[in-house]
């Protein structure tokens, strides 16, 4: 699948439609927790299993791969392009993120119309036949027209790519359907769904479109609990590593990073002496702490991702961003002090033929 690209905008288009910042002063790094028995559920971090990729904190000895001096300098590399070049590095909000639609126990489902016809998509097209989409629902803007609906009462989430209503239907090219989300490892595979397969999802790796998502609650708390998605221009060709399962990279250079990889900036690196802007000092946190996993690819820049604010009919980014571009904000990341975790990489694509 091709994901949309940032779109050059004018400061007008930015203030309608793009931005993203923190709110309130800058918080401290989370405290390392005593041990625990049970994993404790963080603010922020209710989608997926405590112990999932998205949500457990990385030890400061986390084995770090053999590739990673040489992944990350080509990393920076395509960073500092990016920053000469004014394109990115980016955070998508209001178009090609996806909007996350909380809907209550009593919400009316409707039938999503899967536009795949194929043999291996009949389980998937079962699984939509009820979602539970409000009226009012409207999918993000762009090309990828992404769509998540959560039922906390029911602990069941569903995805859409490219959703659209056609005839007064509901319809999607592709999607995923998850049951017991709060319990779930954060990627799709058979346990997900009655007849759930791993190539499953609204992303080309599996990992749900909302995993890694910042939400607007967190950016106002002025703390992220979890990994951060992280989607590169391109992504190695026929190969991925878990948490992915699947891949449609088609990079042959030795350099391009695998879809699924996990980074993480350096424990050393004490972060608060940097001096970064709020929102930068927030992810680049996250990212020392939770790690960000590469989960889709641009074929443009480097891409970072938060709520979609649509249903809250309201656009606070811009304001918060200080009538700034994305990558201005976040043109201080310490790329350079990015590592790439111990990978296990599988061979091919992990699609159906």
């Amino acid at each position: 699948m091709r994901r949309g690209s940032v779109r050059s905008v004018s400061i007008a288009a930015l203030v309608l439609a793009l931005g993203v910042a923190a709110c309130g002063g800058a918080q401290g790094p989370p405290e390392r927790p005593a041990a625990e028995t049970t994993p404790t559920r963080l603010p922020g971090a209710e989608l997926f299993a405590v112990d999932s990729v998205w949500n457990a904190p990385l030890a400061d000895d986390a084995p770090l791969d053999p590739s990673s001096p040489r992944l990350v300098a080509a990393l920076a590399r395509e960073a500092e392009r990016e920053r000469r070049a004014r394109n990115g590095a980016w955070i998508q909000t209001a178009s090609y993120s996806t909007p996350i639609y909380r809907v209550p126990a009593d919400q009316p489902t409707v039938r999503v119309v899967l536009d795949n016809t194929r043999p291996w998509a009949r389980t998937l097209s079962r699984a939509l036949r009820a979602v539970p989409i409000p009226p009012d629902a409207r999918p993000a803007a762009g090309t990828d027209a992404h769509l998540t609906i959560w039922q906390p009462s029911s602990d069941r989430l569903w995805e859409l790519w490219r959703a659209h209503r056609e005839g007064g239907e509901w319809h999607a090219a592709w999607g995923g359907a998850i049951e017991r989300v709060s319990r779930s490892p954060g990627y799709y595979s058979p346990d997900s769904w009655p007849g759930a397969r791993s190539y499953w999802g609204a992303t080309a790796t599996s990992l749900p479109v909302v995993a890694g998502t910042v939400t607007l609650a967190e950016l106002e708390r002025g703390r992220v609990d979890h990994a951060l998605a992280l989607n590169l221009p391109s992504l190695r060709a026929n190969a991925y590593t878990a948490p992915a399962q699947r891949t449609d990279g088609a990079d042959l250079d030795p350099d391009a990073i695998p879809a699924g990889a996990r980074l993480r900036i350096d424990p050393r690196l004490d972060i608060r002496s940097l001096y970064l802007p709020r929102l930068t000092e927030q992810l680049a946190l996250a990212a020392q702490r939770y790690g960000m996993i590469v989960r889709d690819q641009t074929h443009h820049s480097i891409g970072f991702f938060a709520e979609d604010p649509t249903p809250t009919g309201r656009n606070p980014f811009p304001a918060l961003l200080d009538y700034r571009y994305p990558n201005e904000v976040l043109s201080r990341f310490p790329w350079r002090d990015v590592q790439v975790l111990r990978m296990d990489m599988q061979q091919g694509t992990g699609r159906p033929g």
